[in-house]
This record gives structure tokens, C-alpha cells and sequence, in this order.
């Protein structure tokens, strides 16, 4: 795919050390944007890239795809219902996640 920008670039990543949900929080005013229309987000933000790990980018669409709200009303949701999309679909890098979250 064709990148708005380069994932690693001041856009993207910050030299890689944004990854996943660090890049798609970035992207949200916790003190503005809520509650958040995930169809305004994605449609917003959906082409841009998330570095998953050190090979693999999807886009900002990609994730949101597997998020089943139409709305979050904060910050913690958004996060939570993120992070339950990217475990189930092979988006969540972090070796041994599984022993910090329960059935999310």
C-alpha cells in the first residue's frame, strides 16, 4: 500500500518508538474529541499507517475494521475496545500480552 507518509517519519512513528495503539492515540484529544465517532475517525484517519511491529504496518482502517462500537464516550473504552480488535486479528506485538488482560 501507498502511504500517506512514511510510517517512520515525523508523521508516523517518531523514529519508532510509537507503535500501534501509541500512534492511534496520538491522533485523539482525550479533552475534545469525545465522544468519539469512530465513522468520522476512521474516515479522518483510516489511510494512515500503524507500525505493529518492526516488519508489519497496517492502516489506522485496518484496526478500526474489527472495533464493533459506532462510539466510544472516552478515552479507556476507545483503548479497551482497541486492544480486544488487535488481539483477536494478529495486530498485537507484545510478547506475553495475554498474561495482563483477561477475556477483554
Amino acid at each position: 500500500m501507498d502511504w500517506p507518509h512514511d510510517p517512520d517519519g515525523e508523521e508516523g512513528s517518531e523514529g519508532r518508538r510509537k507503535y500501534g495503539h501509541a500512534v492511534i492515540a496520538k491522533k485523539v484529544d482525550e479533552e475534545e474529541d469525545f465522544p468519539l465517532d469512530v465513522a468520522s475517525f476512521v474516515a479522518e484517519y483510516g489511510d494512515d499507517p500503524v507500525r505493529i511491529d518492526f516488519e508489519t504496518v497496517v492502516s489506522v482502517r485496518d484496526i478500526f475494521e474489527n472495533v464493533e462500537a459506532d462510539e466510544f464516550d472516552d478515552f479507556t473504552e476507545l483503548h479497551r475496545a482497541l486492544g480486544t480488535a488487535m488481539r483477536e486479528n494478529g495486530h498485537w506485538f507484545y510478547e506475553g500480552a495475554e498474561e495482563f488482560v483477561g477475556d477483554a
